[in-house]
């Protein structure tokens, strides 16, 4: 029997070394692939694994086994980031004014009443100027971090 992952859509599928180590080895870009194996990271993650983990489970753990690379190579924090910024790029929208509207239209999921994370006027501001500010802000830039860059924003501001 061979151990499974629940995807995004709540589908059972097999762990596949090949495809988790395609997803890994496409994060590597600019990195010194002399020092970051993507194989033997992709095989150390699938070590830990359980039958059933999501893949958020698993890209979190392999983000926290590349982290744990760092002393070998500091580009192991980077792929480790960019890692955790690819599962955040997958959860959340395309544009920074729909995250804007997603913030203001926020449900609280405890007492299901409104509860806008960001205030009218900062949304009237930003819904003003959104085509400019989706223009300008390039997500591919939130790859530029290493992980303790991305941890110390999580903690702080996600």
């Amino acid at each position: 029997m061979t151990m499974q992952v629940v995807n995004r859509k709540g589908e059972r599928e097999d762990v596949r070394f090949d495809a988790i180590h395609e997803k890994l080895s496409s994060l590597t870009d600019g990195l010194d692939t002399n020092w970051v194996d993507a194989a033997n990271l992709t095989k150390l993650t699938i070590e830990g694994l359980y039958d059933g983990v999501t893949t958020r489970e698993l890209d979190q753990l392999a983000a926290e086994t590349a982290a744990s690379l760092a002393s070998h190579h500091p580009d192991y924090s980077k792929l480790a980031a960019r890692i955790c910024v690819d599962d955040l790029h997958r959860s959340t929208k395309d544009s920074f004014s729909a995250v804007i509207t997603d913030l203001r239209e926020f449900i609280d999921p405890e007492s299901g009443a409104h509860a806008p994370l960001i205030s009218e006027e900062v949304y009237d501001i930003i819904m003003a100027n959104k085509d400019t500010l989706d223009d300008y802000i390039d997500y591919n830039r939130d790859f530029n971090y290493d992980y303790f860059g991305f941890k110390t924003l999580e903690r702080s501001y996600l």
